[in-house]
């Protein structure tokens, strides 16, 4: 009887320390957000996190920590130990475009690790009632005649909203002055009430403002019109091409997560972004869902990366 005993004993003990036998970790995932609540940043991270924590079956917490062009979030997860635990919603601002203008504390191509791409979402020229144009003709025709007198706000420098307005102005050979805030809530409390005269915001953001009339939309910064905005021409339509400037997020971990914690949480994103609750609340603010895994995710960073350091290179943006 003792030697059936120790024999169960043993093989119990064998059991638990066997390769994949691992308890569940309870611990909460902190989603880090580099922006403040309500921005677009932060509308992609609260879609995805109730159902992401069904599938990990571990709390999300979304922490958001703005200012700095989304990068004090992504400095933070970037720093944070390697267990899946501390995941970053990245945006193209912190991850594609800051780098080439911020002196950072992190690498964002060695020091975050791709998981999954969630969404991508197109920019919408805006401006508030009390500017008199209709529509982007009547825009550029009031900016060329008023020199450094409009003013333009986004959500920081580097943001895409910021781009967008220096590739804007570029193109119609006219003078805009660049207001940054911390977020894009704070923005548009600005824009709204006129202490800013347009922006070229993300999609999330604004799409309530332009549907209750507190803001007009005169063009989508994208290739195509938005299903959202039918009547709404691309920028290309309106008469100033060249200008493609889509916002778009993903799910980062930090540098040196193990290559099975990635594939789990890339997978778990999979499910979440095949959700049909999940892509009805992504389609109703403007966006199209990801399709990118990790390995895919991680050579899209690159690209997007590359390509607007040049963008910035012959714009000549930097630091206001």
């Amino acid at each position: 009887m003792k030697r059936w005993l120790t024999g169960a004993i043993a093989g119990l003990m064998g059991f638990a320390a066997a390769p994949g036998a691992q308890a569940q970790d309870t611990r909460p995932v902190r989603l880090m957000v580099g922006a403040a609540p309500g921005g677009g940043t932060d509308v992609m991270a609260r879609i995805v996190s109730e159902k992401l924590a069904a599938i990990l079956k571990q709390a999300v917490v979304v922490d958001n920590r703005p200012g700095a062009s989304n990068t004090i979030a992504a400095d933070i997860t970037a720093k944070a130990v390697p267990d899946g635990n501390t995941l970053l919603m990245g945006v193209v601002t912190s991850q594609a475009i800051a780098p080439h203008l911020l002196k950072l504390q992190f690498n964002p191509l060695k020091d975050l690790a791709p998981v999954a791409l969630v969404a991508t979402v197109p920019n919408v020229l805006v401006v508030n009632n009390q500017v008199p144009a209709r529509d982007v003709k009547a825009l550029v025709a009031q900016i060329q005649a008023n020199p450094d007198k409009f003013r333009y706000s986004s959500s920081g420098v580097g943001s895409t909203q910021h781009l967008a307005g220096a590739a804007f102005a570029h193109q119609i050979h006219g003078k805009l002055l660049h207001v940054p805030y911390k977020s894009s809530s704070s923005a548009l409390v600005d824009l709204m009430g006129g202490q800013v005269d347009m922006s070229f915001e993300t999609m999330p953001s604004v799409i309530n403002f332009i549907k209750s009339g507190k803001l007009r939309a005169l063009a989508v910064t994208a290739d195509r019109r938005s299903a959202l905005l039918p009547d709404v021409p691309t920028l290309a339509e309106a008469g100033v091409p060249g200008i493609q400037m889509n916002a778009w997020y993903g799910v980062y971990a930090p540098g040196g997560t193990p290559p099975a914690t990635l594939q789990k949480l890339s997978a778990a994103l999979a499910t979440v972004l095949k959700d049909p609750d999940t892509v009805r609340r992504l389609n109703d603010v403007g966006a199209l869902p990801g399709t990118l895994g990790s390995a895919q995710f991680d050579a899209f960073s690159r690209a997007e990366f590359a390509r607007y350091g040049k963008l910035i290179g012959e714009l000549g943006v930097k630091l206001d």
